[in-house]
């Protein structure tokens, strides 16, 4: 497999592709926004350690959402992006699905996100009602939040089935940035980036949201990436 490097992939750039990634390759066509995994073909070198920047759960991750966006849009009222499509071509593994007008939640002033955190703490206690006792997404797929799964390299997670369904659904990548909303009413008009959702004990659920940036401890805050592991581990099929 031949070297490749960002600015290799930026020069071939497909028509209708605004953005890549080291895990991601996204269109907006038309009325459709597209995001697709990277080809093995794609992955990029890493400039620091000269080794491939393999995506974890590249492909899985997508089918995850795509199931998590159906399971949420049958099973509540919050506003998710509809799904138009979800295959897999060539190795890499497309997501489709409307494209979505308005403003992302992190460019809003702070107060007008204290509005918008209001929503969606009431979304978040519909996510709480759905319970299980089976771990992770409708895609049967164990998928830990991004701040738990780089802390270790294991490729699968099998879990223990739950004595009581005390599992709730989490978003788990829940910012500013994956929260879209209507600038004239601060109505959320989609959450977006379902990736690592599932049924999760209620702590995995970060409260992101309330600040801008990303899904992660910042700024002195309570760092809980062992405390979570340590509850996956602590739960494996043995």
């Amino acid at each position: 497999m031949s070297p490749v490097t960002s600015e290799m992939l930026e020069a071939r750039r497909e028509k209708d592709c605004f953005a890549i990634t080291q895990e991601r390759k996204y269109f907006h066509v038309g009325d459709s926004f597209v995001k697709r995994s990277l080809r093995p073909s794609e992955w990029q070198i890493n400039p620091v350690h000269g080794n491939f920047c393999v995506p974890r759960f590249g492909t899985e991750r997508l089918l995850n959402e795509a199931a998590s966006m159906q399971f949420i849009a049958t099973n509540t009222n919050i506003p998710v992006p509809k799904l138009l499509s979800c295959f897999e071509d060539d190795n890499a593994v497309y997501l489709v699905t409307e494209y979505i007008e308005g403003v992302a939640m992190n460019t809003l002033s702070e107060e007008e996100r204290k509005v918008v955190e209001e929503e969606l703490e009431g979304h978040l206690e519909t996510l709480r009602n759905l319970t299980s006792d089976v771990w992770g997404g409708p895609s049967g797929i164990v998928i830990p939040p991004y701040r738990v799964m780089v802390k270790t390299y294991r490729s699968e997670w099998k879990m223990k089935q739950r004595e009581s369904k005390d599992l709730v659904f989490c978003h788990n990548d829940l910012s500013t940035h994956n929260v879209t909303v209507d600038p004239n009413t601060l109505k959320i008009t989609a959450i977006h980036d379902w990736e690592y959702s599932g049924f999760f004990p209620k702590e995995f659920e970060g409260f992101f949201f309330r600040r801008p940036g990303p899904s992660v401890a910042i700024n002195g805050e309570s760092n809980d990436e062992e405390m979570l592991l340590k509850l996956m581990q602590d739960n494996e099929q043995r």
